[in-house]
């Protein structure tokens, strides 16, 4: 099984909280859905590297402090993703930082629900109530 690991860092905004997704490039990703930054843990790496590595190569985003939010794994691949959450350094510009990405931006959370794939969807639920926990 394929083992991809990645963040959704998040920040408050004035508009309310927004969260760090990624477009796939190339033409036949036109319509794709977005995604957390991810990729494929590499031998030696622990899940956690490789979501800091991943993130930082697709965004130019340097993680701080996370937590983990767990792991999905999709219907179709069986791929799994484990993800990782915290709060996006207070002047983070993403930028895409690599050919693999054709748009890195925050997203306010009802658009990033929109955007982001249907099995990713579940972490930015887990990131609210892990937020919710935070407050009380």
């Amino acid at each position: 099984m394929m083992l991809s690991a990645g963040t959704l860092l998040y920040r408050r905004a004035a508009g309310g909280l927004q969260v760090l997704l990624v477009h796939p490039s190339g033409n036949y990703n036109r319509r794709a859905p977005w995604s957390i930054p991810k990729g494929l843990v590499d031998a030696g790496e622990d899940a956690e590297q490789t979501a800091r590595r991943e993130t930082l190569e697709e965004t130019g985003v340097i993680a701080g402090p996370l937590h983990s939010l767990g792991d999905m794994q999709y219907t179709k691949s069986r791929k799994r993703i484990e993800c990782f959450a915290g709060e996006a350094p207070a002047d983070s510009q993403p930028r895409c930082a690599s050919w693999e990405v054709d748009r890195a931006e925050f997203l306010q959370i009802d658009e990033a629900r929109q955007r982001i794939h249907p099995e990713q969807a579940v972490f930015i639920d887990r990131l609210l109530d892990w937020i919710a926990k935070q407050g009380s």
